[in-house]
């Protein structure tokens, strides 16, 4: 029963992800864009857990907390690009 919700929701996120994909690379504005990648990592994160999940290992936990740190610091990157276009200052 597992096995199959599993399998559902990897085909769920995967169909998210390239929905996303689309929204990246087609978005009239820039933060259309933005959030298309701030909706991606998370999507990634969800992948990552759920292979996790699959797997029964630990390891994939922690490279979601890697990936969500990452995550947040681009979106807050692209945030301050957004708005004042520079990022360093």
């Amino acid at each position: 029963m597992l096995d199959a919700a599993l399998v559902i929701a990897f085909a769920l996120v995967s169909a998210s992800m390239l929905m996303v994909l689309v929204r990246l690379l087609r978005g009239p504005t820039l933060s259309d864009r933005i959030l298309a990648l701030d909706t991606l990592y998370v999507n990634a994160v969800a992948l990552v857990v759920l292979l996790g999940i699959w797997e029964g290992d630990d390891v994939h936990f922690e490279a979601v907390l890697i990936i969500a740190m990452l995550g947040f610091a681009g979106s807050v990157a692209f945030a301050r690009f957004a708005l004042r276009r520079e990022v360093l200052r």
